[in-house]
């Protein structure tokens, strides 16, 4: 088995908040991995010589700056009324709805869904912005959301 229940998510709350309801068909595609199936998603996709963004360094492609063509603010739109995902993120990240997508937060931290998902649940997904990469399978596109109400877009190496 890859992925464990939703509900068993040690931050399985950001899928509850009254706030930012979630439909139970989209509750049912988005998968937390298991820890191993985590850990390999992250060692093949992300970095093989750390467990967390906070600590990226030479060698893994999220902290070269060449990885990186643009940053813009998205905190003031996840705080705002406005439902959609900062349009130039969804212009960067121009997937097929039915695209695997990973939401990596660290090693042991990686929940699949679809791209359609995680669009209509971005807000949800972001109450974790410590540094969580965004990447699509079998895609070069990637995002990182950051603490500071900035994300990066770029293409992963």
């Amino acid at each position: 088995m890859n992925y464990i229940p939703l509900d068993d998510l040690k931050n399985a709350w950001i899928f509850r908040h009254k706030s930012l309801p979630i439909n139970d068909k989209d509750k049912t595609k988005i998968k937390p991995m298991v820890q191993a199936r985590a850990q390999v998603v992250w060692d093949t996709f992300i970095s093989r010589q750390v467990d967390h963004p906070d600590f990226f360094k030479k060698g893994d492609w999220p902290f070269e700056e060449t990885t990186w063509q643009t940053t813009l603010a998205w905190e003031s739109i996840w705080d705002s009324e406005q439902a959609e995902l900062p349009t130039e993120v969804i212009a960067h990240l121009a997937w097929d709805n039915n695209t695997v997508v990973y939401f990596c937060s660290a090693k042991n931290n990686v929940i699949e869904t679809t791209w359609a998902v995680f669009q209509r649940c971005w807000k949800n997904f972001l109450f974790m912005d410590d540094g969580p990469l965004l990447i699509g399978k079998k895609r070069k596109e990637a995002v990182q959301f950051l603490s500071n109400g900035q994300c990066k877009l770029g293409l992963k190496k």
